[in-house]
């Protein structure tokens, strides 16, 4: 199907068995939860998603499950996290066969590109790619910064389409603007930076809190969308203790815990990574109950 490129867009967790082995139904629970609760579309196998775990045909599996799930009701996007661009390639073009709609796509791992190298390899991704490509960009998380001018050169290339801006800087998303108009759809990437990326111009959100709580991340896109700014600054503000716990490098263990809590997945994650314990896991707990207490109702807005 077309994407739109706007409305929030999680970037959803891949559940696991006791045996560490992929949970089918627990990854269809999840992707159904997001629909269910008016998520524009969905993103498997990103950071949220443990990418960096799972095999290579592991993550096409991921895909097959949230494309059968989603079942032509929203676009669902790959995210494609390669440590060379030919894997990269090999794995946009069996994406497409296993069903994506697009591809969210990251520099290459482990090596940290320079600009040349970066450009060229998101060229490649675009000419091996019959579906649309949103740009990850992520500096802090993964010392590759595509930079203004740097999208600016890609601009020519017609399947790159949207940015994942999470440079972490607001200011970005006006500076892109200024320079590219609305060349390319962009997203805020950063949970805790999304309302005040969403009012400075971006027109979507990859979320990650959105996976334990939806309604709640569905309402503020739409208050905002709507203008009526001091209904979504309200929910905000409640919603913000839950938002930092995406801008930490335990925030898998972080969301995953948070979904225990509201039903919606379990806290196994694979190895190294593991379930939090002790005042860690105490403390991300309190925040997490503290704002179930302080739920508010949105129930009129998505």
């Amino acid at each position: 199907m077309s994407i739109n490129w706007k409305g929030v867009f999680p970037a959803v967790t891949t559940k696991f068995k006791d045996d560490y082995s992929l949970d089918y139904a627990g990854t269809q629970k999840g992707v159904e939860a997001q629909i269910a609760a008016g998520c524009h579309g969905i993103i498997t196998t990103g950071t949220l998603g443990e990418a960096s775990t799972l095999s290579y045909e592991e993550k096409q599996e991921v895909l097959r499950i949230a494309v059968e799930t989603a079942n032509g009701r929203v676009p669902v996007l790959m995210g494609a996290a390669f440590n060379t661009t030919m894997e990269l390639c090999q794995a946009l073009e069996d994406g497409q066969v296993n069903g994506a709609d697009g591809f969210m796509v990251l520099p290459a791992m482990l090596y940290a590109a320079d600009r040349r190298e970066t450009i060229e390899h998101f060229r490649s991704a675009a000419r091996a790619s019959g579906k649309p490509i949103m740009i990850y960009n992520n500096p802090i998380g993964y010392k590759v910064d595509c930079t203004v001018d740097m999208l600016e050169e890609l601009a020519d290339e017609d399947m790159l389409v949207a940015i994942k801006e999470s440079s972490d800087d607001v200011r970005r998303i006006t500076d892109i603007v200024n320079h590219l108009g609305d060349r390319y759809a962009l997203f805020t990437g950063v949970d805790n930076l999304a309302m005040e990326s969403l009012m400075m111009g971006a027109v979507g959100w990859v979320a990650g809190l959105v996976c334990a709580f939806p309604e709640e991340t569905v309402a503020i896109y739409n208050l905002v969308q709507a203008g009526r700014i001091a209904e979504a600054r309200d929910i905000y503000r409640w919603f913000k203790p839950l938002l930092d716990l995406d801008v930490n490098v335990k925030l898998v263990q972080n969301i995953k815990l948070a979904e225990v809590a509201t039903g919606l997945g379990t806290e196994l994650t694979r190895p190294p990574r593991l379930p939090l314990v002790g005042e860690e896991r105490a403390s991300v707990l309190k925040v997490i109950r503290d704002a179930i207490d302080l739920r508010p109702d949105v129930s009129d807005y998505v």
